[in-house]
């Protein structure tokens, strides 16, 4: 049996390319300067620019490619990394993740199953998240649209104080569905 010599463990591990370019890898000619520690930030050409990065012991970073001509910053290239990982976490925690819950009633759902239902979804609202209320038609089910219309919109009325009505009940297919958002809680 021959013998792998190519196995995953006698790879050499490459490390990955820089995701900027920095000092000799730009390719422009001349680049426009940028960064809070120069004397007076301009076009240069490629060599002074970088003879003006080594000067102070720092790199050469080239942060808009595409801009005529490039703009570079001179940085140092690790605190640069990081400062763009912790812009990128804050924006990451700033978004806020939309949680969509569903509440499913038949057309003949009674009023004890009603308020089951109901506080559950006020619950959901209070968290914060929205509300898919929807009645599913089953069989010849689907001749009492005007229950499960009734039943939607009594929801909706219920939960008024806490929730605004984002879509009116509206049958698709088998579903009558109605969305609820939470509303804003600053009016206290």
């Amino acid at each position: 049996m021959a013998k792998n010599t190519g196995s995953f463990y006698n790879r050499r591990q490459r490390k990955p390319e820089p995701q900027h370019r920095i000092n000799e890898r730009i390719r422009a000619s001349s680049v426009r300067i940028v960064g809070e520690n120069l004397d007076n930030p301009g076009v240069y050409p490629l060599a002074q620019a970088l003879k003006i990065a080594d000067d102070v012991d720092l790199d050469l970073v080239e942060i808009s490619p595409n801009a005529d001509p490039p703009v570079c910053r001179v940085i140092d290239y690790q605190k640069f990394l990081y400062q763009q990982k912790k812009k990128q976490k804050e924006i990451k925690a700033k978004t806020t993740k939309i949680v969509v819950k569903e509440i499913r009633f038949g057309p003949n759902t009674d009023d004890h199953d009603y308020e089951f239902k109901m506080k559950h979804a006020h619950k959901f609202l209070e968290d914060g998240a929205k509300v898919k209320a929807y009645v599913f038609f089953k069989g010849r089910t689907i001749l009492f649209k005007e229950k499960g219309e009734i039943l939607l919109l009594r929801l909706a009325q219920d939960l008024e104080e806490i929730a605004k009505v984002e879509q009116l009940p509206r049958l698709e297919g088998k579903r009558m569905t109605m969305f609820l958002t939470p509303k804003s809680k600053s009016k206290k």
